[in-house]
């Protein structure tokens, strides 16, 4: 089984990052199953981290174009399945009604399976400007009446960077922030953003207190190999009833990125 993950980082820029992902997923998939890391185009972000972008409604929505021109270059190129990893979900509604193979989304995929551990579902994530996109795709899924509090760890995204050689600060603080979810009521918390998950599942954190913290990207990864099962014995694929899952002609989705330039600008 082949799996593309698509992060909404520029992976060589975050070294550290990158070879922990790698190294977290390597343990946590399937013996037959390989992950095929990539990252946003180098150059993406004129600022130094995706953060700056992410809180801009049109900056956001035109990133959006990278995760769809990977999700189709990944059911050209053979894959089983496509993750989006990236808590915002960007792009997850355009990306699953443009091609087969299963599409999953981070935030979708870690509330749903944090609600089978508890209920409400608390995120603790470092980008406070998220949480009302957040909150919008909670209410897109029917999901917002599982998730509870959300609540920001005391760092930035270099401070998270930087936990990788220097861990103690960043689990406290995250241990903090957990805290303050809990007491607002969370019975199981999501780790927001890769960057921090990633962090947490390599150092062990699978609790605070008497409270689950989910393996996010782990988690994503183990549903992305049963549905990519179940594409392949049943042929399940996602609903084509409505306007934001009929399937458009690809022929069709050619000519119009054609027009606007936007596969010869990602494939260059």
């Amino acid at each position: 089984m082949k799996i593309w993950h698509q992060s909404f980082t520029v992976l060589d820029d975050v070294p550290h990052y990158r070879d922990a992902l790698e190294r977290h997923l390597a343990k946590v998939a399937a013996p037959d199953t390989e992950v095929h890391l990539h990252g946003m185009k180098p150059g993406t972000y004129p600022s130094d981290y995706p953060g700056t972008h992410i809180k801009y409604a049109y900056l956001s929505g035109l990133h959006k174009e990278q995760f769809v021109h990977a999700a189709l270059r990944a059911q050209d190129e053979g894959y089983d399945a496509f993750l989006i990893a990236t808590i915002p979900d960007t792009a997850y509604e355009e990306c699953r009604s443009v091609v087969d193979i299963p599409v999953l989304a981070y935030g979708h995929t870690s509330v749903l399976m944090a609600a089978t551990l508890g209920s409400p579902v608390g995120i603790v994530n470092f980008i406070g400007a998220l949480e009302p996109q957040l909150r919008r795709n909670l209410r897109t899924y029917g999901l917002d009446q599982v998730v509870g509090p959300i609540r920001q760890v005391a760092a930035e995204f270099t401070d998270v960077m930087a936990a990788y050689a220097k861990p103690d600060g960043l689990l406290e603080a995250f241990r903090a922030a957990a805290r303050e979810a809990i007491d607002a009521g969370a019975t199981v918390i999501v780790p927001g953003e890769g960057p921090l998950n990633v962090f947490l599942a390599d150092h062990g954190v699978s609790r605070v207190d008497d409270v689950p913290v989910l393996d996010s990207l782990g988690t994503l990864l183990q549903v992305a190999e049963l549905r990519a099962r179940q594409y392949r014995s049943a042929g399940l694929i996602p609903s084509r009833r409505g306007f934001h899952h009929e399937q458009p002609p690809r022929e069709l989705l050619d000519r119009a990125r054609d027009f606007y330039g936007i596969t010869a600008a990602l494939d260059s």
